[in-house]
């Protein structure tokens, strides 16, 4: 469809610049025509103007034709060789037309116009001359207008393939979350069951929300942060399972940031590799404290947690790289990702541009 529209336009466009330019040639003409003995007055020269606008788009549009079949996918000399043939085709075809048509104008001149002596000066080899000149110049404005459309598509077609890309590489990270706090909170769950089922129960029902939100929003891009914290609450409460009284939440969100869109699960990311990489390698536990303010024109989020900054050499780092490559592809250089440890914590921040 797309295609179809582009072509549909640029046809018309041809047509208009084509009309306007024979046109303007036509007006050039009569404009600098000597106006001697008369000629400039006569029928005969209206309908030579007339006749040189019809025959120029007659040969034009018969060049058209034949110039739409290069392609510059492989152009070099054979091909440049076909224009210039083209060229001299068209321009003599175009002089024989408009020779023609003034001779036999002539003939049946009833007033015997007497052509200006600058006409008679040059004669033919001018007429000659001014043909090749004149298809030449159209052809040159055709091919750049060609190439330039060419280039055009090429970076619309570029761009599209780039969105394609970049949305297919988001769904594939996307896909990666699924599985990974899946199997841990139904490992936890598991473990509950011979403790307590009524609260497993609940667990299994945060769980199944989790994973009925993460499916729901696999296919957009952005969601307002206050959707994703209550993702978290459900993740934290899952959490609190395996660590019990050892983790303490505490959220601190300024309320002009609730409203804000975010990747979706890109917190619950920041939280789960807190609780994982440093929450449980305490034997006392420690805080996961989540933030979030606007800062200029960008939401700063931070996610704090007590530990140390030290990843295990077996570890993927699938969370972290996940974040990474889902903030570079939506936001570019726009958006940072920082993880930092200082007096005893780590500290993760994420800022994204505010529309």
């Amino acid at each position: 469809m797309g295609t179809k529209k582009n072509s549909l336009k640029w046809t018309l466009a041809f047509w208009a610049v084509n009309l306007f330019g024979w046109g303007g040639i036509a007006f050039i003409a009569y404009a600098f025509t000597p106006s001697a003995d008369g000629y400039k007055e006569t029928n005969l020269f209206l309908y030579t103007l007339l006749a040189t606008f019809g025959i120029g788009i007659f040969t034009t549009t018969i060049l058209r034709e034949y110039l739409k079949r290069i392609t510059f996918d492989d152009f070099g000399t054979k091909e440049l060789l076909k224009i210039f043939g083209a060229i001299t085709i068209i321009s003599i075809l175009y002089f024989g037309l408009t020779f023609g048509f003034g001779y036999l104008m002539g003939k049946f001149d009833e007033e015997k116009t007497k052509l200006p002596e600058i006409y008679k000066e040059f004669g033919i080899g001018l007429a000659v001359f001014n043909s090749f000149i004149t298809i030449i110049g159209w052809t040159i404005i055709y091919m750049a207008v060609k190439v330039a459309a060419k280039l055009n598509a090429s970076r619309l077609e570029r761009a599209e393939l780039n969105a394609t890309v970049r949305q297919a590489q988001l769904n594939t990270l996307k896909g990666q979350i699924n599985p990974h706090f899946m199997f841990n909170s139904l490992n936890n769950i598991r473990g509950l069951m011979l403790e307590d089922v009524e609260k497993s129960r609940e667990m299994l029902t945060k769980l199944s929300e989790m994973l009925r939100y993460s499916l729901t929003k696999n296919d957009v891009n952005a969601i307002p942060l206050e959707e994703e914290l209550e993702m978290i609450d459900n993740y934290i409460s899952l959490a609190k399972i395996q660590f019990e009284d050892r983790l303490q939440y505490i959220q601190e969100i300024a309320p002009e940031t609730l409203k804000t869109p975010i990747p979706p699960m890109v917190i619950q990311l920041l939280v789960e590799n807190a609780s994982k990489h440093g929450i449980a390698n305490l034997k006392d536990g420690g805080v996961i404290k989540l933030s979030t303010k606007h800062t200029e024109d960008q939401l700063e989020i931070s996610v704090r947690n007590t530990g140390k900054l030290k990843i295990d050499s077996k570890s993927t780092q699938l969370g972290l790289k996940n974040i990474k490559q889902r903030l570079r592809l939506l936001y570019g250089n726009n958006a940072t990702f920082e993880l930092e440890e200082f007096n005893e914590e780590v500290l993760a921040t994420i800022k994204i541009p505010v529309a």
